[in-house]
């Protein structure tokens, strides 16, 4: 029973980062996207689009990060040491975004200082996030179950490369939610964007899956290894689908196909990315079952996830009903 405990938690703290990834992304890429929209009403509109959802969406990097604290404490303590830099960097990115975002409707002389602060919050947070990402993947020294690398491990080529993914895949859900949400010209302008990140997106994802079975001979095995090469040759076709999806749907002027693709190609990655690390929650170092807290303690926490998690599905869930269907273009910050 704890085995399959720590299982359970591992897929949930998935499902939360997953989440997270997919409703907090494209928020990040309206703030990625800002730049390329000069004119003050058109980024008045952007920032409308995901006003009623953006602190909700954040709800979900709260239950991942705490939950990894709570279940898998000797993960939490040697992953945290090892990227102390990019998630403080990350963590100063949102906050300073979560400012700038309501600080710019209640100024006119600062407000471009404000644009700016949330652009550079948003990339920064999305870069660092990334970047976090690609050193975790590459993998973090540990000895004596607590880290042995130094202040720097965390930036290498690699994990620049990460970084700059997802920044540009955060710019295409950014694109293709802007597609789904908004009319006329700006929308036009947001479909074009989400074209160029798309082919950035999928030449990145290229990349980073080329590149990371050469990191480390568990990874290179799991790619090409019996049963598990079957996904890794399935996984090229199911890009290449939502890729066409995504080419087809900004071609047509369909609104939701192009955000649905977007995602499709985030979920992928997801669970490529979770086969690779699989029986590992810290790769290469620390399995699921080894990093677990006590079981005592993971069925406690579960009573509560069981009541929290469909509590955070069930408002997510309405706010989107709620604001759903286009921005008015007139419609004031409220």
């Amino acid at each position: 029973m704890p085995f399959d405990l720590s299982f359970i938690w591992a897929g949930l703290i998935a499902f939360a980062v997953l989440a997270y990834v997919v409703l907090d992304g494209f928020d990040l890429g309206i703030g990625i996207l800002f730049p390329l929209f000069p004119d003050r009403h058109d980024r008045d509109v952007m920032t409308n689009s995901v006003a009623p959802v953006w602190d909700g969406n954040e709800t979900w990097l709260v239950l991942g990060g705490g939950g990894l604290m709570a279940v898998f404490p000797l993960a939490y303590a040697t992953v945290l040491p090892a990227l102390y830099i990019p998630i403080i960097l990350m963590l100063l990115g949102l906050i300073f975004r979560g400012v700038a975002f309501e600080f710019r409707f209640r100024t006119t002389r600062w407000r471009p200082v404000w644009d700016w602060g949330f652009a550079a919050g948003s990339i920064i947070a999305a870069a660092m996030q990334g970047i976090a990402l690609g050193a975790l993947v590459q993998g973090i020294r540990i000895a004596d179950r607590q880290y042995a690398g130094g202040w720097w491990d965390w930036l290498t080529p690699f994990s620049i490369l990460t970084g700059v993914a997802l920044v540009v895949g955060y710019a295409l859900l950014g694109a293709t939610w802007l597609n789904l949400k908004t009319s006329g010209a700006l929308q036009a302008q947001a479909r074009r964007y989400a074209m160029i990140a798309g082919v950035g997106t999928l030449a990145l994802i290229g990349a980073v899956s080329i590149w990371t079975p050469f990191l480390d001979t568990v990874y290179f095995q799991r790619w090409f290894g019996f049963p598990t090469a079957f996904f890794s040759a399935f996984v090229p076709l199911l890009l290449a689908a939502c890729a066409f999806a995504l080419w087809h749907g900004l071609t047509t002027d369909k609104h939701l196909q192009p955000f649905l693709a977007a995602l499709g190609l985030f979920v992928l990655s997801f669970i490529g990315l979770g086969i690779s690390f699989y029986p590992y929650i810290v790769p290469g170092a620390l399995t699921i079952a080894e990093a677990a807290a006590p079981d005592s303690s993971l069925s406690f926490l579960l009573v509560g996830a069981v009541f929290l998690i469909p509590i955070i599905l069930a408002y997510t869930g309405y706010a989107y009903w709620v604001f759903r269907g286009k921005v008015d273009p007139e419609e004031g910050y409220h």
